[in-house]
């Protein structure tokens, strides 16, 4: 499998060196040469296999030429040893809960497989550069704690993240260095696409969904779901949207042949899609924090590669029908937010982070113009990383698994940062970066 720059102006490349170089030197993402699609007989077996075994035949294309067969079956099933549970909500719909891997959000599935294809690519030393909202950085640091070779540079906005996140990102071993940023999550992203830019820094891969080896993985819970659904008509997919690279997975899994009724990316207040959706016009507004802070994302990276799905590119006024029959996008406040939390509390006993709420807010809002229609609603977190927003909406107290409580019992250490280029170059040219 090769893989291309969306910008198109550097070479193609194999999975392996798409990984290792996160980003293309053109600056744009990587995109897959070609979507390869999964044979029938291939959604007829699901029932008979393991989350590994799904993981490791969707996976197999994108990888040929770079891992070899055994190579993926051992790291998909040490990546993937944690349960994906389709819960029932109402009749209509089901929540994939996707928090029970080691730091408690859906990017444990997409960090523990990159993190294990960086360990058997093996070769120089290598500097893992991220940007996170929240979830991401937790899980990149859980993934690459003390994996030897590889360094890990993780950007936050500062008061930005939650108390939980903010432990995962600065507890863990020396090879993992958190850098708060007096700015917003776009200040972080863009400053790691200009690293990535810099003819100076060498050996930066990023863990991001920018990362191939982070996104396309995504795709395997999408499958994981479909195989637990029990009903005949194909489900409505609600997805929680900020960077807009857990959508696309599922939207790359529909290319691929995985039944879907419809895709809703449901956005916080940060509404640059959902305008785009309605109007045609990419126009990105400056990011404003919200109670789903990792979703709080004003440019989505991702964006782009559903945009190349649907064989249209990035720009202004409306082309085709494609992408609006299969995909559609809402903003949600923060008051709805909280009213979501509230409902699916009082009336399913079911207790939502503020990401899930979002979700669950955009759902109601489909099923008012499509009655009937069943649903699969991704939650991406799990409720205890946002306990103070949670108890004080429901009037309820959250007890902590044993993987948060051992947080508060490590040394913190993080290092504050501006909002400029230059710093962050000087920090990662120094002994203590790069």
């Amino acid at each position: 499998m090769q893989y291309y720059s969306l910008t198109h102006q550097s070479p193609d490349v194999d999975f392996r060196t798409a990984t290792v170089q996160g980003q293309a030197p053109d600056r744009g993402l990587y995109f897959p040469r070609e979507v390869p699609s999964m044979a029938p007989e291939f959604i007829d077996t699901l029932p008979a296999l393991s989350l590994p075994a799904v993981a490791e035949t969707v996976l197999s294309p994108f990888t040929q030429g770079s891992l070899s067969p055994e190579t993926l079956r051992a790291i998909v099933t040490d990546a993937l040893d944690f349960g994906i549970p389709l819960v029932p909500l109402s009749e209509d719909l089901r929540v994939l809960e996707l928090f029970h891997g080691p730091t408690l959000a859906f990017k444990d599935v997409g960090a523990r497989f990159m993190s294990r294809c960086l360990g058997a690519f093996s070769g120089d030393p290598v500097t893992v550069l991220v940007a996170t909202s929240g979830d991401t950085g937790g899980a990149v640091a859980s993934g690459f704690d003390g994996v030897p070779g590889v360094k890990v540079v993780i950007l936050y906005p500062k008061g930005k993240v939650s108390p939980v996140q903010e432990l995962q990102l600065t507890t863990c071993g020396p090879n993992v260095t958190a850098l708060e940023v007096e700015g917003t999550f776009d200040d972080c992203q863009r400053m790691v696409k200009e690293a990535f830019a810099d003819p100076d820094l060498k050996g930066l891969t990023s863990a991001n969904s920018i990362n191939v080896a982070r996104w396309l993985p995504q795709q395997v819970y999408y499958w994981w779901a479909y195989r637990q659904w029990d009903r005949a008509e194909p489900p409505v997919w609600v997805v929680p949207s900020g960077n807009f690279g857990n959508i696309c997975a599922g939207l790359l899994a529909y290319n691929m042949g995985m039944p879907a009724h419809h895709f809703i990316a449901a956005c916080n207040a940060n509404d640059t899609v959902p305008r785009y959706m309605a109007t045609g016009w990419m126009e990105p507004h400056p990011a404003v924090p919200t109670l789903s802070n990792a979703m709080d994302v004003a440019v989505p990276s991702n964006f782009g590669r559903i945009l190349e799905l649907f064989g249209r590119r990035e720009g202004h006024g409306t082309q085709g029908d494609a992408l609006h029959n299969r995909l559609s996008s809402v903003s949600l406040t923060d008051e709805e937010t909280i009213r979501s939390m509230r409902e699916l509390y009082e009336t399913c006993g079911y207790v939502a982070d503020p990401h899930t709420a979002v979700g669950y807010a955009a759902w109601k809002a489909y099923r008012r113009a499509n009655p009937g229609a069943p649903g699969i609603l991704l939650s991406t977190a799990h409720p205890v990383k946002f306990a103070p927003t949670i108890e004080r909406a429901l009037g309820i107290r959250l007890e902590a698994p044993e993987s948060v409580r051992a947080l508060y019992d490590r040394p913190a250490h993080k290092r504050a940062m501006g909002t400029g280029f230059a710093e962050l170059k000087a920090f990662l040219q120094s002994a203590g970066g790069h």
